[in-house]
């Protein structure tokens, strides 16, 4: 039996909420790499030049990304680690 936290809007079990933390995590870090790896894209994609092509824009949109993953994986892993203490205690109980 999984361990439901009560939304007002609905209920999730911590198991949805591990996976959606993780997915999110995963496409943070995606979004890392890309911008890493294709530094104008806000030139390209909006037409704006918000630092003049020194770069320093793109890489804090990295760093945000970056420290955006490594949140949402510390979410996920608290999540994993409340979902495995509620089964171990429903197995003892």
């Amino acid at each position: 039996m999984e361990h439901n936290i009560v939304s007002p809007s609905r209920n999730f079990s911590t198991g949805s909420i591990f996976w959606m933390e993780t997915l999110l995590a995963a496409i943070a870090s995606m979004l890392a790499v890309v911008s890493a790896l294709w530094p104008d894209w806000i030139e390209i994609v909006f037409g704006i030049d918000p630092d003049h092509h020194s770069g320093s824009t793109e890489w804090n949109v990295v760093i945000a990304w970056v420290l955006s993953a490594m949140a949402l994986a510390t979410l996920a892993r608290r999540s994993w680690r409340k979902r495995l203490s509620a089964r171990k205690e429903h197995s003892h109980a």
